[in-house]
């Protein structure tokens, strides 16, 4: 028997993290953290969407109307947190919101946070889309953003993390600089492409409400818990290697008021620390690609 080689992306060889060239954040810090907040917009009727009970037929009253408090109540309460606690936030933002609910939008742009980029709808998948419908998506996602908040975004989530093979050439190709879809590693790692440069910036699948809270069903103060016990280890092992942490967050999940009490615990034992660098993946991207 001939052993084959397994297919591969041929994005980033393999490094292991503890044999890479030493570097800080800003101001000689080690960990650096950032809330990447998610706000989402969904079609009434139709697409995919996560279900706090089982999925019933279109409409979905239930999952629809529950993910709608998001938007309505559970982003503002968690936008309270943030201001009291003084914390940057990476804002991925669904485009549809500009049409539905444009005041969102706004309200991180006050506060000076990073929009960054997450499709259109997370109704939809883009690596079910052609290429040329893939190409469109980005290019007027990010036109959209630059046209109505006043700042191209540097940065892309797919909605449900969903690629095709082309879609880290097609980020390149229409200007995004980094990418927020892999969670590889805990350090920046550029990706080679068609179209040039792309930086993966580690964005969570654990520290992330949706796979731990919705799929898991882990209870809000297990959750907080997992952060605590995630900033503090990973602050211990920063002293050898500068990391990233990424906490990935829907308002429509935390902004539940039970789960957002444990959250503030969590981001208030971040906030406290010192030797911390809180950022946005932007200011990480800036650092990293230099």
């Amino acid at each position: 028997m001939v052993q084959r080689q397994l297919k591969a992306h041929g994005r980033y060889p393999y490094s292991a993290i503890t044999g890479r060239k030493d570097y800080d954040w800003p101001d000689g810090k080690r960990l650096a953290v950032y809330i990447g907040f998610n706000i989402e917009h969904f079609e009434f009727g139709a697409g995919h969407g996560a279900c706090l009970g089982p999925k019933c037929p279109e409409p979905d009253v239930l999952n629809y109307s529950w993910r709608d408090y998001g938007n309505r109540v559970g982003v503002w309460r968690c936008l309270e947190v943030f201001d009291a606690l003084k914390l940057p936030v990476g804002a991925l933002i669904n485009t549809a919101l500009y049409d539905y609910a444009p005041e969102i939008i706004e309200a991180f742009v006050k506060r000076g946070d990073e929009l960054i980029a997450h499709g259109h709808t997370n109704s939809e998948r883009q690596g079910e889309m052609k290429p040329d419908a893939e190409r469109a998506l980005l290019v007027e996602c990010r036109e959209r953003i630059k046209k109505e908040s006043g700042t191209a975004p540097l940065g892309w989530l797919s909605p449900w993390i969903s690629e095709s093979l082309d879609t880290p050439d097609l980020l390149a190709e229409a200007g995004y600089k980094y990418t927020l879809n892999w969670a590889h590693d805990d350090q920046p790692v550029k990706f080679k492409t068609k179209n040039g440069e792309l930086w993966s910036i580690p964005y969570p699948q654990e520290l992330n409400d949706i796979p731990m809270i919705i799929a898991r069903q882990m209870d809000a103060r297990d959750f907080a818990d997992m952060i605590v016990d995630n900033f503090d280890e990973m602050l211990a092992q920063a002293k050898a290697q500068p990391l990233v942490m990424g906490i990935a967050l829907h308002p429509y999940i935390v902004g539940q008021p039970y789960r957002l009490r444990h959250l503030r615990r969590a981001l208030q034992h971040v906030a406290n620390a010192k030797n911390v660098w809180v950022a946005t993946p932007g200011k990480i991207y800036d650092v990293v690609a230099k």
